[in-house]
Formats: structure tokens, C-alpha cells, sequence
């Protein structure tokens, strides 16, 4: 009989995390651990404690969540097995009694307020914001503290479980407002699917004019599309960045293990944070005909080796 594996994500109970985590069959059967922060869950993975870690990584107002992405690039060797995509309604919850005009503070996670500043710049001009570690959490204080003065951004599963009144839903700035999650492990690369996604982190050996444009032109070359391309400081000095990446296909790809290998011999470093099935219909056809172009190439070189003396 084989134990269940065990999954550690942001709490407390009712953050959208664990709303994402519920969403998958397979992620919501693990024993689930909850932790104080997203750095706190994959360090915990790194240690060797979780079997698995799930955190936010990307949302589709505020971006990159900063805390996932550094701590995988920086201080894990991780590797994402998966994304998982939501999408997010934040309500403002109150205790019985509150008001919009007996508010007058705001707390929740930093990313969830910046989702709604357009809607709390309307509504709650003169409101003061303060950070919680999670949404969850900050409805629970908003619970426990049965204030009218006091209200939280959070979401209708923690109202819920803490017993909070909704005094505004969709809050949320953008109405397709969404969320990425990923799942990682300490190994394991999952099977090609045909969509799959790749993630890296670029290290430049040398910051010279036009070093980032070659590194682009290796993904250009071979028709490998980048979903996502940002910079982030490497911590080591000022004005010092690295290059995080995602491109469509799976390192099983010949084309994306090819480019990856000319950017590793010729320009930079290149940390393989894994590849993973991706959410959306993808470019198969475009991953499919790029794998064939190459497969031909490769042929075609062959065949002309093969005509070298002995």
C-alpha cells in the first residue's frame, strides 16, 4: 500500500491557492500542508519534507508574484511538473454591521489589493491599506477581529469558512482577471504531450551591446515562441539581471534542446526551471512542423557526413 503523497500551499484554509489546489482531482487527493508564505512551501519541497509544492507564480493584472519566481530561480533546484490556471473574483468581506462608509481599512495579500485599485480608489478613497501573508489570512484577522472599521479583499470560499458578509463582489480591476500556479517536486520531467511549456532562467556570462539580442535570435531561428520574457536583478550587484523565460515546447523537443544548447555553449548560463504540460490549446501544428523542419536538416547533414572519407 503506498502513502498518500503530500502537497504543502499558502494558507490558511480559503486562499485562492487552495481554491487552484481544489480544482485538481489528483492535487486535492494529497495530504495537504499549509504554510505561512510561498518561499515556506518550496523550501519545504527543497528539504525534502513535501513531496510536492504549489504556489502562485503569475497573475494576469500585477504579473510575476515576485516571492515564487526569485526563490526558484535563486535558492531551489526545483523543477515545475505542471500550471494550473484560474480565474479570480476578489469580494470585500466584512463582519455584521460594517458598511462602505465605516471602512477604514483594507487588508489583504499586497498582489490581491493592487488587483483592485481602481474599484478601492472609487469606493474607499480614504482607506488605509494593510498587507496580510494571504487573503485567507486576512480575512481570518478581519474575523476574528469583528470590526466595522476593518474589511478584507479575499475570496467567496474563505467568507465562508470565517463567516464574513460580502459587502461587494468582482472587485477585481479586470473582469478576465486570472492566475497561473504551478506545482513542483525536487525531480522528474513530465512526458512530452505535443503542449507543453518550458520555463528557464538566463544568466548572461557577459553584458555586452546585443548579447540579448543573439540569445533571442537562437528562439527566432527555429520558430520557438516566447510566452513570457522579463528581467530580474540577481541580487549580486546593481544594475546585474537575469532573463526569465517561457517558451513554448518540451526539452524533448529537438529544436528547443537544440537552442538551449547553442545558448549554453555560445552565450550564457541557462537554469531549466522544467518543462510541463501547458494550459490552452498551444501551438502544436507550429511545434510540429518546427520538429520536422529540424529532423529534415539533421538528415540532410547526415547524409552529407556520411560521405566523408575514412
Amino acid at each position: 500500500m503506498t502513502s498518500t503523497r503530500t502537497i504543502g500551499y499558502l494558507g490558511p484554509h480559503g486562499t485562492f491557492t487552495e481554491q487552484a489546489v481544489l480544482s485538481e482531482p489528483d492535487l486535492a487527493a494529497c495530504s495537504g500542508q499549509l504554510f505561512t508564505s510561498m518561499p515556506a512551501v518550496l523550501n519545504a519541497v527543497e528539504a525534502g519534507e513535501l513531496d510536492l509544492g504549489f504556489a502562485a507564480i503569475e497573475n494576469s493584472i500585477e504579473g510575476t508574484v515576485n516571492a515564487t519566481i526569485d526563490t526558484l530561480a535563486f535558492s531551489s533546484q526545483l523543477l515545475i511538473q505542471r500550471e494550473v490556471v484560474i480565474p479570480i473574483s476578489m469580494e470585500l468581506l466584512v463582519a455584521p454591521g460594517a458598511t462602505l462608509e465605516t471602512i477604514e481599512t483594507v487588508v489583504s495579500f499586497p498582489h490581491a489589493i493592487a488587483q483592485c485599485r481602481v474599484w478601492l480608489r472609487e469606493h474607499l478613497p480614504s482607506a488605509r491599506h494593510s498587507a496580510a501573508n494571504s487573503t485567507a489570512d486576512a480575512v481570518e484577522l478581519v474575523a476574528k477581529a469583528q470590526d466595522p472599521t476593518v474589511a478584507a479583499i479575499g475570496n467567496s470560499l474563505a467568507g465562508s469558512i470565517y463567516g464574513l458578509n460580502k459587502l461587494a463582489t468582482s472587485i477585481e480591476d479586470t473582469k478576465d482577471n486570472q492566475t497561473r500556479f504551478v506545482t513542483v517536486a525536487r525531480q522528474g520531467v513530465p512526458k512530452i504531450t505535443g503542449n507543453d511549456k518550458t520555463s528557464i532562467v538566463i544568466f548572461q556570462r557577459d553584458d555586452r551591446p546585443g548579447s540579448l539580442l543573439s540569445i533571442l535570435q537562437e528562439f527566432s531561428a527555429r520558430q520557438i515562441n516566447l510566452s513570457k520574457l522579463e528581467s530580474r536583478p540577481t541580487k549580486k550587484s546593481l544594475g546585474d539581471y537575469c532573463f526569465i523565460m517561457d517558451l513554448d515546447g518540451h526539452i524533448a523537443d529537438e529544436v528547443v534542446a537544440d537552442a538551449l544548447k547553442n545558448i549554453m555553449a555560445k552565450q550564457a548560463e541557462v537554469k531549466f526551471l522544467g518543462s510541463y504540460p501547458a494550459v490552452g490549446s498551444g501551438s502544436t501544428e507550429v511545434r510540429a512542423e518546427a520538429n520536422a523542419m529540424w529532423r529534415s536538416a539533421e538528415s540532410w547533414l547526415q547524409d552529407l557526413r556520411n560521405q566523408i572519407d575514412d
